[in-house]
């Protein structure tokens, strides 16, 4: 299988956790939006969902830019255990596109040599190809947490069964 293969069904396999995480984000009643799943607040598990996937989709945790629209307070956003503020739905799921964006942007900019480099996280011990499947690994473990509380509001996410990769 080359590179580009490789990474074509990666990508294909995102946006399929991408679409179940929005499917999550939508079909998440009002009542439940601040509903805990562990000690965490719905809305909040979303955003860390995003925010790792956008940090794993940077080069290294140095090269990794916060925006301003979805980190406030910098990196110090996500380096706190709570967010400065609570994010809405509309505001997640403009969040949700960004970081699939980024996913793909970096997909495309991967090579051969970049693919065997180490992955640039300090706490990863692992090469850039490895990456994307840990990153999606914890999309869709975030997924099931939401899917779960969902049904227990007699709520029923869907599952995507693939992308669009041919």
């Amino acid at each position: 299988m080359t590179n580009d293969r490789y990474l074509a069904l990666i990508g294909s396999q995102f946006d399929a956790a991408f679409a179940m995480l929005e499917e999550c984000i939508r079909k998440c009643p009002p009542k439940h939006w601040d509903g805990l799943i562990a000690k965490y607040p719905f809305w909040q598990v979303v955003y860390h969902t995003l925010y790792c996937t956008d940090i794993y989709s940077a080069k290294s945790e140095s090269a990794w830019q916060t925006h301003p629209k979805f980190h406030p307070q910098g990196k110090s956003e996500v380096d706190n255990e709570y967010p400065s503020r609570e994010f809405t739905k509309r505001e997640l799921l403009a969040y949700l596109k960004y970081t699939q964006a980024r996913v793909h942007e970096s997909l495309a900019a991967e090579t051969t040599r970049s693919l065997a480099a180490p992955a640039g996280f300090s706490w990863l011990k692992m090469t850039r190809a490895e990456v994307p499947m840990y990153s999606m690994r914890h999309v869709q473990h975030h997924i099931g947490q939401l899917s779960a509380y969902l049904r227990r509001a007699s709520v029923k996410p869907k599952w995507t069964k693939g992308g669009v990769a041919k």
